[in-house]
């Protein structure tokens, strides 16, 4: 499994998200609120918009446009209208270094 320099964990407040590229893969790279971080495919599997542009609540991601909310562990959605999971990528902090795999660890193709 590769993984991809995506930036720096210090840029990345608690709280908020970013949007990277990886590999042509859009991701949307997570600072939660438990101080993790986390990767998941950077569009809703509801609208086909972009999650970095939601609200993160602890460790789930809301989609702005209907309210759909993923699971940042695992992409699972918690409800309607999003019925399908999101992708997730595995994420290590090196060195203060953000690096994401574009393989995903939930089994879910981006």
């Amino acid at each position: 499994m590769t993984f991809e320099l995506v930036g720096a964990a210090a840029d990345v407040a608690k709280g908020t998200v970013i949007s990277v590229e990886v590999d042509g893969v859009d991701i949307a790279v997570v600072h939660a609120d438990d101080d993790n971080f986390y990767a998941v495919r950077d569009e809703c599997s509801h609208a086909a918009v972009p999650l970095s542009e939601g609200e993160i609540d602890g460790c789930t991601l809301e989609c702005w446009l209907h309210g759909s909310r993923f699971d940042l562990r695992t992409g699972e959605p918690s409800g309607p209208p999003a019925f399908s999971p999101v992708a997730t990528f595995p994420v290590e902090i090196r060195d203060g270094d953000i690096y994401v795999s574009t393989t995903p660890s939930n089994g879910v193709n981006p």
